[in-house]
Protein backbone atom coordinates (compact mmCIF):
# COMPACT_ATOMS: atom_id res chain seq x y z
CA UNK A 1 0.00 0.00 0.00
CA UNK A 2 1.25 3.47 -0.84
CA UNK A 3 1.76 5.11 2.54
CA UNK A 4 1.76 8.56 0.93
CA UNK A 5 -1.98 8.10 0.29
CA UNK A 6 -2.43 7.55 4.03
CA UNK A 7 -0.54 10.69 5.02
CA UNK A 8 -3.48 13.08 5.47
CA UNK A 9 -5.67 10.35 6.92
CA UNK A 10 -3.25 9.15 9.57
CA UNK A 11 -2.18 12.54 10.93
CA UNK A 12 -5.76 13.81 11.08
CA UNK A 13 -6.92 10.57 12.73
CA UNK A 14 -4.17 10.59 15.35
CA UNK A 15 -4.83 14.24 16.18
CA UNK A 16 -8.61 14.18 16.38
CA UNK A 17 -9.45 10.62 17.49
CA UNK A 18 -9.30 11.65 21.19
CA UNK A 19 -11.54 14.64 20.49
CA UNK A 20 -14.10 12.37 18.81
CA UNK A 21 -13.93 10.16 21.90
CA UNK A 22 -14.51 13.19 24.13
CA UNK A 23 -17.64 14.10 22.13
CA UNK A 24 -18.98 10.55 22.43
CA UNK A 25 -18.39 10.56 26.19
CA UNK A 26 -21.00 13.31 26.49
CA UNK A 27 -23.64 10.75 25.49
CA UNK A 28 -22.53 8.04 27.96
CA UNK A 29 -24.50 8.07 31.24
CA UNK A 30 -22.67 5.58 33.50
CA UNK A 31 -19.28 6.35 35.05
CA UNK A 32 -17.97 2.83 34.41
CA UNK A 33 -18.81 3.08 30.71
CA UNK A 34 -17.17 6.52 30.57
CA UNK A 35 -13.92 5.03 31.87
CA UNK A 36 -14.04 2.14 29.41
CA UNK A 37 -14.76 4.36 26.41
CA UNK A 38 -12.00 6.81 27.42
CA UNK A 39 -9.55 3.90 27.64
CA UNK A 40 -10.69 2.53 24.27
CA UNK A 41 -10.20 5.84 22.46
CA UNK A 42 -6.86 6.57 24.14
CA UNK A 43 -5.61 3.09 23.20
CA UNK A 44 -6.97 3.51 19.66
CA UNK A 45 -5.06 6.77 19.33
CA UNK A 46 -1.86 5.08 20.52
CA UNK A 47 -2.27 2.24 18.03
CA UNK A 48 -2.89 4.72 15.21
CA UNK A 49 0.19 6.73 16.23
CA UNK A 50 2.40 3.63 15.87
CA UNK A 51 1.83 3.96 12.12
CA UNK A 52 4.09 7.02 12.22
CA UNK A 53 7.38 5.40 13.37
CA UNK A 54 6.64 2.18 11.44
CA UNK A 55 6.31 3.99 8.09
CA UNK A 56 8.63 6.90 8.81
CA UNK A 57 11.48 7.13 6.28
CA UNK A 58 14.37 7.88 8.59
CA UNK A 59 16.78 8.98 5.88
CA UNK A 60 14.51 11.87 4.84
CA UNK A 61 14.98 15.31 6.41
CA UNK A 62 11.77 16.91 5.13
CA UNK A 63 8.40 16.66 6.84
CA UNK A 64 6.57 13.37 6.45
CA UNK A 65 2.85 12.45 6.39
CA UNK A 66 2.25 16.00 5.28
CA UNK A 67 -1.15 17.52 4.55
CA UNK A 68 -1.59 21.09 3.33
CA UNK A 69 -5.11 22.30 2.53
CA UNK A 70 -6.51 25.86 2.38
CA UNK A 71 -8.62 26.52 5.46
CA UNK A 72 -9.39 30.26 5.62
CA UNK A 73 -8.77 32.48 2.59
CA UNK A 74 -8.48 35.80 4.43
CA UNK A 75 -6.23 35.75 6.37
CA UNK A 76 -4.26 33.08 4.51
CA UNK A 77 -4.54 30.13 6.91
CA UNK A 78 -3.91 26.53 5.89
CA UNK A 79 -4.61 23.21 7.53
CA UNK A 80 -0.93 22.29 7.26
CA UNK A 81 0.32 19.36 9.30
CA UNK A 82 3.42 17.21 9.13
CA UNK A 83 6.04 15.55 11.32
CA UNK A 84 9.77 14.98 11.39
CA UNK A 85 12.10 13.15 13.77
CA UNK A 86 11.48 15.74 16.49
CA UNK A 87 7.72 15.85 16.49
CA UNK A 88 7.03 12.19 15.70
CA UNK A 89 8.38 10.84 18.99
CA UNK A 90 6.64 13.56 20.99
CA UNK A 91 3.33 12.54 19.39
CA UNK A 92 3.99 8.89 20.29
CA UNK A 93 4.99 9.91 23.84
CA UNK A 94 1.66 11.71 24.22
CA UNK A 95 -0.42 8.82 22.90
CA UNK A 96 1.59 6.32 24.98
CA UNK A 97 1.02 8.13 28.27
CA UNK A 98 -2.66 9.06 27.89
CA UNK A 99 -4.02 5.47 28.28
CA UNK A 100 -1.79 5.09 31.34
CA UNK A 101 -3.31 8.30 32.74
CA UNK A 102 -6.76 6.79 32.21
CA UNK A 103 -5.73 3.64 34.09
CA UNK A 104 -4.09 5.47 37.00
CA UNK A 105 -7.27 7.58 37.35
CA UNK A 106 -9.64 4.59 37.15
CA UNK A 107 -10.42 4.45 40.89
CA UNK A 108 -8.96 7.75 42.12
CA UNK A 109 -11.45 9.95 40.23
CA UNK A 110 -14.86 9.32 41.79
CA UNK A 111 -16.74 12.58 41.21
CA UNK A 112 -17.53 14.24 37.88
CA UNK A 113 -15.98 11.26 36.14
CA UNK A 114 -17.37 12.19 32.72
CA UNK A 115 -15.98 15.73 32.88
CA UNK A 116 -12.55 14.46 33.93
CA UNK A 117 -12.09 12.05 31.03
CA UNK A 118 -13.58 14.48 28.50
CA UNK A 119 -10.99 17.07 29.56
CA UNK A 120 -8.23 14.46 29.42
CA UNK A 121 -9.06 13.47 25.83
CA UNK A 122 -9.45 17.08 24.68
CA UNK A 123 -6.04 17.83 26.20
CA UNK A 124 -4.54 14.92 24.25
CA UNK A 125 -5.87 16.29 20.96
CA UNK A 126 -4.50 19.77 21.72
CA UNK A 127 -1.07 18.38 22.65
CA UNK A 128 -0.81 16.29 19.48
CA UNK A 129 -1.94 19.29 17.43
CA UNK A 130 0.93 21.38 18.80
CA UNK A 131 3.49 18.84 17.58
CA UNK A 132 1.93 18.25 14.15
CA UNK A 133 0.99 21.82 13.11
CA UNK A 134 3.10 23.53 10.45
CA UNK A 135 0.85 26.57 10.06
CA UNK A 136 1.67 29.15 12.74
CA UNK A 137 -1.99 30.07 13.24
CA UNK A 138 -2.91 26.40 13.67
CA UNK A 139 0.07 25.91 15.98
CA UNK A 140 -0.97 28.87 18.11
CA UNK A 141 -4.57 27.62 18.21
CA UNK A 142 -3.52 24.24 19.60
CA UNK A 143 -0.91 25.88 21.86
CA UNK A 144 -3.59 27.97 23.60
CA UNK A 145 -6.10 25.12 23.47
CA UNK A 146 -3.94 23.09 25.86
CA UNK A 147 -4.41 25.72 28.58
CA UNK A 148 -8.15 25.28 29.01
CA UNK A 149 -8.41 21.52 29.74
CA UNK A 150 -5.23 21.55 31.86
CA UNK A 151 -6.38 24.54 33.94
CA UNK A 152 -9.78 22.89 34.43
CA UNK A 153 -8.21 19.57 35.40
CA UNK A 154 -6.17 21.37 38.07
CA UNK A 155 -8.98 23.69 39.19
CA UNK A 156 -11.75 21.07 39.31
CA UNK A 157 -9.92 17.89 40.36
CA UNK A 158 -6.88 19.18 42.24
CA UNK A 159 -6.13 19.47 45.95
CA UNK A 160 -6.41 22.18 48.62
CA UNK A 161 -5.08 25.21 46.68
CA UNK A 162 -6.27 24.01 43.29
CA UNK A 163 -7.97 27.22 42.12
CA UNK A 164 -4.92 29.33 42.97
CA UNK A 165 -2.61 26.92 41.12
CA UNK A 166 -4.92 26.74 38.08
CA UNK A 167 -5.21 30.52 37.78
CA UNK A 168 -1.46 30.99 38.24
CA UNK A 169 -0.70 28.38 35.56
CA UNK A 170 -3.22 29.90 33.15
CA UNK A 171 -2.10 33.50 33.63
CA UNK A 172 1.63 32.83 33.41
CA UNK A 173 1.43 30.80 30.20
CA UNK A 174 -1.28 32.86 28.52
CA UNK A 175 0.47 36.21 29.10
CA UNK A 176 3.77 34.78 27.85
CA UNK A 177 2.00 33.46 24.75
CA UNK A 178 0.91 36.99 23.84
CA UNK A 179 4.52 37.80 22.95
CA UNK A 180 4.57 34.85 20.55
CA UNK A 181 1.25 35.93 19.04
CA UNK A 182 2.65 39.40 18.34
CA UNK A 183 5.67 37.83 16.62
CA UNK A 184 3.44 35.53 14.55
CA UNK A 185 1.28 38.44 13.41
CA UNK A 186 4.37 40.44 12.40
CA UNK A 187 5.63 37.51 10.33
CA UNK A 188 2.26 37.19 8.61
CA UNK A 189 2.11 40.93 7.86
CA UNK A 190 5.53 40.84 6.19
CA UNK A 191 5.42 37.45 4.46
CA UNK A 192 1.72 37.06 3.62
CA UNK A 193 1.53 33.57 5.08
CA UNK A 194 1.34 31.67 8.37
CA UNK A 195 3.04 28.63 6.80
CA UNK A 196 6.18 27.73 8.75
CA UNK A 197 8.00 26.23 5.75
CA UNK A 198 7.16 29.20 3.49
CA UNK A 199 8.23 31.73 6.14
CA UNK A 200 11.46 29.86 6.81
CA UNK A 201 12.30 29.77 3.10
CA UNK A 202 11.50 33.47 2.62
CA UNK A 203 13.76 34.40 5.52
CA UNK A 204 16.56 32.14 4.25
CA UNK A 205 16.63 33.73 0.79
CA UNK A 206 16.20 37.29 2.10
CA UNK A 207 12.72 37.80 0.63
CA UNK A 208 11.49 39.57 3.82
CA UNK A 209 13.46 42.86 3.71
CA UNK A 210 12.24 44.14 7.10
CA UNK A 211 13.17 40.92 8.87
CA UNK A 212 16.81 41.62 9.92
CA UNK A 213 15.83 44.70 11.95
CA UNK A 214 12.89 42.97 13.63
CA UNK A 215 14.53 39.56 14.11
CA UNK A 216 15.95 40.15 17.62
CA UNK A 217 12.51 41.14 18.93
CA UNK A 218 10.73 38.33 17.07
CA UNK A 219 13.21 35.83 18.51
CA UNK A 220 12.44 37.09 22.03
CA UNK A 221 8.69 36.98 21.37
CA UNK A 222 8.85 33.26 20.62
CA UNK A 223 11.50 32.56 23.25
CA UNK A 224 9.56 34.11 26.17
CA UNK A 225 6.52 31.95 25.41
CA UNK A 226 8.66 28.83 25.21
CA UNK A 227 10.84 29.68 28.25
CA UNK A 228 7.78 30.07 30.49
CA UNK A 229 6.36 26.78 29.25
CA UNK A 230 9.61 24.81 29.79
CA UNK A 231 9.88 26.41 32.46
CA UNK A 232 13.36 27.91 32.26
CA UNK A 233 14.79 29.70 35.31
CA UNK A 234 13.59 32.30 36.43
CA UNK A 235 10.18 31.69 34.78
CA UNK A 236 9.56 28.49 36.75
CA UNK A 237 7.57 29.67 39.77
CA UNK A 238 4.19 28.50 38.44
CA UNK A 239 5.35 24.90 38.07
CA UNK A 240 5.59 23.60 41.68
CA UNK A 241 2.12 24.94 42.56
CA UNK A 242 0.57 23.45 39.41
CA UNK A 243 2.17 20.05 40.01
CA UNK A 244 1.39 19.79 43.71
CA UNK A 245 -2.27 20.75 43.29
CA UNK A 246 -2.97 18.85 40.04
CA UNK A 247 -4.58 15.39 40.02
CA UNK A 248 -2.18 12.57 39.19
CA UNK A 249 -3.08 12.35 35.49
CA UNK A 250 -2.77 16.13 35.17
CA UNK A 251 0.71 16.07 36.73
CA UNK A 252 1.78 13.25 34.41
CA UNK A 253 0.76 15.04 31.21
CA UNK A 254 1.95 18.40 32.53
CA UNK A 255 5.47 17.13 33.26
CA UNK A 256 5.81 14.54 30.52
CA UNK A 257 4.31 16.42 27.55
CA UNK A 258 3.15 19.97 28.28
CA UNK A 259 6.61 21.15 29.36
CA UNK A 260 8.07 19.66 26.16
CA UNK A 261 5.97 22.11 24.14
CA UNK A 262 8.45 24.78 25.24
CA UNK A 263 11.62 22.90 24.31
CA UNK A 264 10.02 21.68 21.07
CA UNK A 265 9.13 25.29 20.24
CA UNK A 266 12.75 26.34 20.76
CA UNK A 267 13.93 23.58 18.45
CA UNK A 268 11.34 24.16 15.75
CA UNK A 269 10.84 27.93 15.75
CA UNK A 270 13.72 29.69 17.52
CA UNK A 271 16.37 27.63 15.76
CA UNK A 272 14.33 27.13 12.59
CA UNK A 273 13.36 30.74 11.93
CA UNK A 274 16.08 32.69 13.75
CA UNK A 275 19.43 30.87 13.45
CA UNK A 276 21.46 34.09 13.60
CA UNK A 277 19.64 35.35 16.70
CA UNK A 278 19.81 31.90 18.30
CA UNK A 279 23.59 31.95 17.93
CA UNK A 280 23.87 35.50 19.28
CA UNK A 281 21.67 34.88 22.31
CA UNK A 282 22.94 31.40 23.12
CA UNK A 283 25.40 32.54 25.79
CA UNK A 284 22.84 33.97 28.22
CA UNK A 285 20.30 31.23 27.47
CA UNK A 286 22.93 28.62 28.36
CA UNK A 287 23.66 30.49 31.60
CA UNK A 288 19.94 30.34 32.50
CA UNK A 289 19.90 26.63 31.61
CA UNK A 290 22.92 25.92 33.83
CA UNK A 291 21.37 27.88 36.71
CA UNK A 292 18.18 25.87 36.22
CA UNK A 293 20.08 22.56 36.28
CA UNK A 294 21.88 23.32 39.54
CA UNK A 295 19.18 25.44 41.24
CA UNK A 296 16.41 22.97 40.41
CA UNK A 297 18.44 20.08 41.82
CA UNK A 298 19.43 21.90 45.01
CA UNK A 299 15.87 23.10 45.69
CA UNK A 300 14.54 19.59 45.00
CA UNK A 301 16.97 18.25 47.59
CA UNK A 302 15.45 20.26 50.46
CA UNK A 303 11.79 19.69 49.61
CA UNK A 304 9.73 18.05 52.37
CA UNK A 305 6.94 17.32 49.83
CA UNK A 306 7.39 14.33 47.52
CA UNK A 307 5.46 15.82 44.62
CA UNK A 308 7.20 19.19 44.87
CA UNK A 309 10.56 17.39 44.85
CA UNK A 310 9.67 15.71 41.55
CA UNK A 311 8.40 19.05 40.21
CA UNK A 312 11.70 20.82 40.91
CA UNK A 313 13.57 17.89 39.39
CA UNK A 314 11.80 18.79 36.13
CA UNK A 315 13.32 22.28 36.27
CA UNK A 316 16.74 20.64 36.50
CA UNK A 317 16.17 18.04 33.77
CA UNK A 318 14.64 20.51 31.33
CA UNK A 319 17.72 22.69 31.86
CA UNK A 320 19.70 19.86 30.24
CA UNK A 321 17.39 20.02 27.24
CA UNK A 322 17.84 23.77 26.75
CA UNK A 323 21.61 23.41 27.19
CA UNK A 324 21.73 20.70 24.52
CA UNK A 325 19.63 22.73 22.09
CA UNK A 326 21.79 25.85 22.34
CA UNK A 327 25.08 23.94 22.19
CA UNK A 328 24.49 23.76 18.39
CA UNK A 329 26.19 20.36 18.23
CA UNK A 330 24.92 17.07 16.79
CA UNK A 331 25.43 15.31 20.12
CA UNK A 332 23.82 18.14 22.07
CA UNK A 333 20.63 18.24 20.00
CA UNK A 334 20.40 14.44 19.85
CA UNK A 335 20.74 14.38 23.62
CA UNK A 336 18.25 17.20 24.15
CA UNK A 337 15.61 15.34 22.18
CA UNK A 338 16.36 12.08 23.99
CA UNK A 339 16.19 13.76 27.41
CA UNK A 340 12.78 15.16 26.46
CA UNK A 341 11.49 11.65 25.78
CA UNK A 342 13.27 9.98 28.71
CA UNK A 343 12.10 12.66 31.14
CA UNK A 344 8.54 12.19 29.89
CA UNK A 345 8.66 8.47 30.69
CA UNK A 346 10.54 8.62 34.01
CA UNK A 347 8.93 11.70 35.54
CA UNK A 348 5.50 10.64 34.32
CA UNK A 349 5.99 7.36 36.18
CA UNK A 350 7.27 9.17 39.30
CA UNK A 351 4.10 11.27 39.41
CA UNK A 352 1.96 8.13 38.97
CA UNK A 353 3.77 6.48 41.87
CA UNK A 354 3.46 9.60 44.03
CA UNK A 355 -0.27 9.64 43.22
CA UNK A 356 -0.58 6.02 44.35
CA UNK A 357 0.84 6.98 47.75
CA UNK A 358 -1.44 10.02 48.03
CA UNK A 359 -4.42 7.82 47.24
CA UNK A 360 -3.61 5.72 50.32
CA UNK A 361 -2.46 8.40 52.78
CA UNK A 362 -3.82 11.70 51.35
CA UNK A 363 -0.46 13.41 51.88
CA UNK A 364 2.76 13.95 49.96
CA UNK A 365 4.87 14.84 53.04
CA UNK A 366 7.99 12.67 53.10
CA UNK A 367 8.03 12.76 56.91
CA UNK A 368 4.71 10.86 56.94
CA UNK A 369 6.36 7.79 55.41
CA UNK A 370 9.30 5.51 56.14
CA UNK A 371 9.81 1.76 55.94
CA UNK A 372 7.29 1.29 53.11
CA UNK A 373 9.43 -1.41 51.49
CA UNK A 374 8.04 -3.91 54.02
CA UNK A 375 4.27 -3.49 53.50
CA UNK A 376 4.56 -2.49 49.80
CA UNK A 377 7.43 -4.51 48.22
CA UNK A 378 6.16 -4.37 44.62
CA UNK A 379 5.57 -0.64 44.91
CA UNK A 380 9.04 -0.14 46.42
CA UNK A 381 10.74 -2.13 43.65
CA UNK A 382 8.83 -0.26 40.93
CA UNK A 383 9.66 3.08 42.52
CA UNK A 384 13.37 2.20 42.80
CA UNK A 385 13.55 1.21 39.13
CA UNK A 386 12.05 4.54 38.03
CA UNK A 387 14.25 6.50 40.46
CA UNK A 388 17.36 4.86 38.97
CA UNK A 389 16.13 5.65 35.46
CA UNK A 390 15.55 9.28 36.39
CA UNK A 391 18.97 9.49 38.08
CA UNK A 392 20.69 8.35 34.88
CA UNK A 393 21.83 4.82 35.69
CA UNK A 394 23.56 3.25 32.65
CA UNK A 395 21.34 0.90 30.61
CA UNK A 396 18.29 3.00 31.53
CA UNK A 397 16.82 5.89 29.56
CA UNK A 398 18.09 8.78 31.69
CA UNK A 399 21.74 7.95 31.04
CA UNK A 400 21.72 8.19 27.23
CA UNK A 401 20.27 11.67 26.88
CA UNK A 402 22.32 13.26 29.64
CA UNK A 403 25.53 11.67 28.33
CA UNK A 404 24.88 13.05 24.84
CA UNK A 405 24.00 16.52 26.16
CA UNK A 406 27.15 16.63 28.30
CA UNK A 407 29.25 15.44 25.35
CA UNK A 408 27.79 18.17 23.13
CA UNK A 409 28.26 20.76 25.88
CA UNK A 410 31.94 19.88 26.25
CA UNK A 411 32.31 20.28 22.48
CA UNK A 412 30.75 23.74 22.65
CA UNK A 413 32.68 24.89 25.75
CA UNK A 414 34.24 22.76 28.48
CA UNK A 415 32.92 24.86 31.38
CA UNK A 416 29.33 24.20 30.22
CA UNK A 417 29.87 20.46 30.47
CA UNK A 418 31.64 20.69 33.82
CA UNK A 419 28.87 22.73 35.46
CA UNK A 420 26.09 20.65 33.92
CA UNK A 421 27.73 17.42 35.08
CA UNK A 422 27.26 18.52 38.70
CA UNK A 423 23.51 18.36 38.05
CA UNK A 424 23.81 14.61 37.47
CA UNK A 425 25.46 14.23 40.88
CA UNK A 426 22.84 16.36 42.65
CA UNK A 427 19.98 14.45 41.01
CA UNK A 428 21.34 11.15 42.29
CA UNK A 429 21.61 12.63 45.79
CA UNK A 430 18.08 14.04 46.06
CA UNK A 431 16.41 11.04 44.41
CA UNK A 432 18.21 8.37 46.44
CA UNK A 433 17.88 10.33 49.68
CA UNK A 434 14.14 10.71 49.06
CA UNK A 435 13.89 6.98 48.36
CA UNK A 436 15.80 6.12 51.53
CA UNK A 437 13.50 8.26 53.71
CA UNK A 438 10.29 6.90 52.20
CA UNK A 439 11.09 3.18 51.91
CA UNK A 440 13.91 2.19 54.27
CA UNK A 441 14.13 1.95 58.05
CA UNK A 442 11.32 1.11 60.42
CA UNK A 443 7.67 1.89 59.80
CA UNK A 444 7.35 5.08 61.85
CA UNK A 445 3.57 5.53 61.47
CA UNK A 446 1.41 2.53 62.32
CA UNK A 447 -1.06 3.35 59.56
CA UNK A 448 1.70 2.68 57.00
CA UNK A 449 2.18 -0.92 58.13
CA UNK A 450 -1.12 -1.97 56.54
CA UNK A 451 -0.96 0.00 53.27
CA UNK A 452 -2.00 -2.14 50.28
CA UNK A 453 0.55 -2.80 47.54
CA UNK A 454 0.11 -1.84 43.89
CA UNK A 455 -3.24 -2.94 42.46
CA UNK A 456 -3.63 -4.49 39.03
CA UNK A 457 -4.72 -1.20 37.47
CA UNK A 458 -1.78 0.61 39.05
CA UNK A 459 0.73 -1.99 37.86
CA UNK A 460 -0.71 -1.81 34.34
CA UNK A 461 -0.21 1.96 34.38
CA UNK A 462 3.32 2.05 35.85
CA UNK A 463 5.07 -0.99 34.40
CA UNK A 464 4.86 0.07 30.72
CA UNK A 465 6.91 3.13 31.71
CA UNK A 466 9.49 0.86 33.35
CA UNK A 467 9.68 -1.28 30.21
CA UNK A 468 10.01 1.82 28.03
CA UNK A 469 12.79 3.16 30.29
CA UNK A 470 14.72 -0.11 29.90
CA UNK A 471 14.26 -0.40 26.13
CA UNK A 472 15.27 3.24 25.61
CA UNK A 473 18.40 2.65 27.67
CA UNK A 474 19.40 -0.59 25.93
CA UNK A 475 18.41 0.27 22.34
CA UNK A 476 18.48 4.10 21.99
CA UNK A 477 19.19 3.79 18.26
CA UNK A 478 15.48 3.04 17.69
CA UNK A 479 14.78 6.65 18.64
CA UNK A 480 18.02 8.28 17.51
CA UNK A 481 17.79 6.88 13.97
CA UNK A 482 14.80 9.15 13.30
CA UNK A 483 16.09 12.06 15.40
CA UNK A 484 19.51 12.29 13.68
CA UNK A 485 18.31 13.49 10.24
CA UNK A 486 16.07 16.13 11.86
CA UNK A 487 19.03 17.35 13.93
CA UNK A 488 21.23 17.58 10.83
CA UNK A 489 18.56 19.63 9.05
CA UNK A 490 18.17 21.91 12.10
CA UNK A 491 21.94 22.48 12.32
CA UNK A 492 22.46 23.16 8.59
CA UNK A 493 21.91 26.96 8.88
CA UNK A 494 24.42 27.12 11.74
CA UNK A 495 27.08 25.46 9.59
CA UNK A 496 26.64 28.28 7.08
CA UNK A 497 26.80 30.89 9.86
CA UNK A 498 29.99 29.35 11.25
CA UNK A 499 31.64 29.19 7.81
CA UNK A 500 30.68 32.81 7.09
CA UNK A 501 32.10 33.94 10.44
CA UNK A 502 35.30 31.97 9.75
CA UNK A 503 35.59 33.65 6.33
CA UNK A 504 35.36 37.05 7.94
Amino acid sequence: MNTDNLSPIILTLVTFAPFIGALLLILVPRARDVRILALVFSLLTFVLSLHLPVYFHREHTEFRFEINRPWISTPNIHYHMGIDGFSMWLVVLTTFLTPLCVLISWHSVRERVKEFFILLLILETALIGVFTSLDLFLFYFFWEATLIPMALLIGMFGHERKVYAAVKFFMYTMIASMFMLAAILWLYAHTGTFDFVAIRDQIARGAAPSFPAAAPWLFLGFFIAFAVKVPLFPFHTWLPDAHVEAPTAGSVLLAAVLLKMGTYGMLRFNLGLFPQQSRQNAWWIIILALIGIIYGALVAMVQPNLKKLVAYSSVSHLGFVVLGIFSFTQLGLDGAMFVMLAHGISTGALFMLAGVLHERRHTYEISEFGGLASPMPVYAASFLFIVLASAGLPLLNGFIGEFLVLSGSFQAKAIYGILAATGVIWSSIYLLWMYQRVFFGKVTHTVNSSLPDLSGFEQTAVWPCAVAALVMGVAPIIWLAAIDPAVQAALAPFVHIASRMAGQ
